[in-house]
């Protein structure tokens, strides 16, 4: 089976992570994040591939995750299973950040009828943890629970303005990678498109990091005013003007902001 982009990108965090695979942990977690979010099922030599565990051991491997419910084994081979979905939403930050954004996120999507975005920083990406869209969504690189480069995403550039200088020098650093003709690739014009968002507050994508695709992002910020999440509008180039609903992700942003700091604060009482 030929690898796919993502499947290549899963395998490049996967160097990156670096697990140790003396241990069984290492090996487990090397198994686990080597799956992509298009994976319906991968073949066992593909899993070889990617992970670069010898085959004896990952098929002990795998034989132990599909016993403990966190791999299904398919005709086609293997993908995650619902009981990982449903570890990854007892996630506390994560679950209440879901539960306080859905209601703005609605909003947004009644006020553009385009598709909309909710993601949070991690490392040198965006990890895409809800998104909406009606009948005439348009097709975008986002899925739920994928990721993207935070230099060329609307969503990425709301996170980069809003954090501390290091993580942009970092993300300078690795290397702007060329997604479409018009990806900003020139760390001083980047530099410049994020100091309007510090000043504006909204942050743009124009077929950065899809051809055909348009953007509008806004950052979730906590009590501190440190990026938690960002939220966006997105829409096709033909149709969409992100510039004209800049006000209404602006607002969004800043009531999912809003109502976690309450949420916060009572907290707070409360102990």
């Amino acid at each position: 089976m030929a690898a796919t982009p993502r499947a290549e990108e899963g395998r490049a965090r996967l160097d990156e992570a670096r697990f140790d695979t003396r241990s069984v942990l290492g090996k487990v977690m090397t198994v686990l994040t080597s799956f992509t979010v298009e994976d319906h099922g991968v073949t066992l030599a593909e899993l070889t591939r990617r992970t670069g565990l010898p085959k004896g051991t990952l098929h002990r491997v795998l034989a132990d995750l599909v016993e403990v419910r966190l791999l299904d084994r398919t005709e086609e081979g293997y993908r995650l299973s619902g009981q990982v979905f449903e570890l990854g939403m007892r996630a506390s930050v994560e679950r209440q950040l879901l539960e306080v954004a859905t209601p703005f996120m609605e909003d947004l999507y009644e006020r553009t009828h385009e598709t909309v975005h909710l993601a949070v920083p991690e490392g040198q990406e965006v990890v895409y943890v809800a998104k909406i869209g009606g009948h005439r969504q348009v097709r975008s690189p986002s899925r739920i629970g994928g990721r993207m480069p935070l230099h060329c995403t609307a969503i990425g550039k709301a996170l980069l303005a809003s954090s501390p200088p290091q993580l942009l020098e970092s993300v300078v650093a690795q290397g702007l990678a060329r997604r479409t003709p018009r990806t900003i690739t020139a760390p001083g014009m980047l530099a410049r498109q994020l100091a309007s968002v510090v000043e504006t507050g909204i942050a743009y994508e124009y077929e950065e990091s899809a051809v055909g695709i348009v953007c509008a992002a806004a950052a979730v910020l906590d009590r501190e005013d440190r990026p938690i999440a960002a939220v966006s509008a997105t829409g096709p180039v033909t149709r969409f003007h992100p510039e004209k609903h800049a006000a209404a992700v602006r607002a969004a942003a800043a009531g999912i902001s809003a109502t976690l700091a309450r949420r916060s604060s009572l907290q707070d009482h409360r102990s």
